[in-house]
């Protein structure tokens, strides 16, 4: 029997899986500029993920840089189908941003936006706010 894959390779467990098959899809280009975003993230996006990582909400795991479909999310859950996003003043009044999240509620996924002023002045009101919305109902 071959020896266990090492941690980041290999299979992923089956409670981590990706139920979409549009996830096999995503293009090379795609997911070359999520690696890349994750090399690069800004400090809110730094802070927001020391606060995710290591399933750090009741078990709850957080990919970052994650391609859903044709999009990137900054962090997604996708046990809790929840996409937390880090916004700069940039997405303020983004038509871009509402075309996208009418397309990932379609896909089943809830979305939670915050600001990154926030993430960097108030972690523990955004830990609440992650917490309770982790553990709302979805609709």
């Amino acid at each position: 029997m071959p020896p266990s894959p090492l941690a980041g390779e290999g299979a992923r467990r089956a409670d981590e899986g990706y139920s979409s098959p549009k996830h096999r899809k995503v293009s090379g280009l795609l997911r070359g500029r999520a690696r890349s975003m994750r090399h690069e993230p800004t400090e809110a996006e730094q802070r927001l993920w020391s606060l995710l990582r290591s399933r750090r909400f009741s078990g709850f795991k957080f990919r970052r840089q994650f391609p859903v479909d044709h999009y990137i999310a900054d962090f997604v859950c996708l046990d809790a189908r929840l996409i937390i996003e880090a916004d700069g003043s940039q997405h303020a009044e983004s038509t871009r941003d509402l075309t996208r999240d009418t397309y990932l509620h379609a896909l089943n996924f809830r979305l939670l936006r915050l600001w990154n002023n926030d993430i960097l002045a108030r972690p523990d009101d955004v830990s609440e706010t992650i917490w309770a919305t982790l553990h709302e109902k979805p609709q």
